[in-house]
């Protein structure tokens, strides 16, 4: 059957309807959501009811699962983990930096699911950046200098011992290992990567986990990080996502980089992540 595709009007983003995404998809039905996530690069699917065997079969008809490097699953899982609030919590908003996720991995996950279990009526609203139209509206010297660097992806300063989420006891419910389980991992990748589905070109990565240029000096590399972090956070280029309860939300990390915001103060808020490789 055929799907119903609403973009959002943003530079990404669109919502689908006509699927019960509790059951398997047919093959046609996945050749439909994966086109539509490769043009609109991330899907809202409102109105979903999934339990976390459910969500899980969802995500591996696009991917295989693996185990996050940073946060524990929940209870007798392995795959799913909670990114949750609790309305008492004071701690700072989790993921508010632009990024894309554990992209200091050697194969980073190719996307990312979250399902809305607890949404608050106010605030919360996930932002995404098009990093392929965000690339294809630089100048043309500023095209032709960034291609071929390679970026320093490095989770030093987010889980290690020293980073902003060393300190496990002070950010809530959310349940982040120790950092001396995990450690520091670092890798280089692409700064504009092709996309490995479609060819296009667009910048990897955000100013979270990039923390250098490979053989560009450290001032230089910083310099040109943050002006490009800047660019990425240009208006034209983001699409806020407004959550739902029973909404599934996937995203393709190769294409655009996503971070939190807050404005819930005094609500709960919780939803289930899955990573897909």
């Amino acid at each position: 059957m055929a799907i119903a595709v609403t973009p959002s009007g943003a530079s990404c983003g669109a919502t689908v309807r006509g699927l019960d995404l509790s059951k398997s998809l047919a093959a046609d039905e996945i050749d439909q959501v994966r086109k539509a996530w490769l043009t609109h690069h991330v899907l809202a699917f409102p109105d979903q009811k999934l339990d976390i065997d459910q969500l899980e079969a969802f995500c591996r008809q696009f991917g295989e699962l693996s185990e996050d490097p940073f946060f524990n699953p929940l209870p007798a899982r392995k795959y799913t983990a909670a990114v949750k609030r609790e309305a008492t919590d004071t701690n700072r908003i989790f993921a508010e930096g632009w990024h894309s996720d554990w992209s200091f991995l050697e194969s980073p996950p190719i996307g990312t699911v979250l399902y809305g279990v607890d949404i608050p009526p106010v605030g919360g609203d996930t932002h995404f950046s098009n990093q392929q139209i965000s690339f294809e509206s630089l100048p043309d010297e500023a095209k032709i200098r960034l291609q071929g660097m390679k970026s320093i992806h490095s989770s030093a300063a987010t889980y290690s011992a020293q980073g902003i989420y060393g300190d496990t006891s002070s950010h809530g419910a959310m349940d982040i290992r120790s950092p001396n389980e995990g450690g520091v991992l670092q890798h280089t990748h692409p700064l504009i990567l092709e996309h490995p589905e479609t060819g296009r070109l667009g910048i990897f990565g955000g100013g979270a986990y990039i923390i250098g240029l490979e053989g560009v000096a450290k001032s230089e590399a910083l310099r040109t990080l943050a002006e490009l972090n800047a660019w990425q956070s240009t208006e034209v280029f983001v699409h806020k996502q407004k959550w739902e309860k029973n909404m599934l939300v996937m995203w393709d990390n190769r294409s655009v980089v996503h971070k939190a915001t807050g404005g819930y103060e005094g609500y709960r808020r919780e939803l289930h992540r899955v990573t897909v490789y």
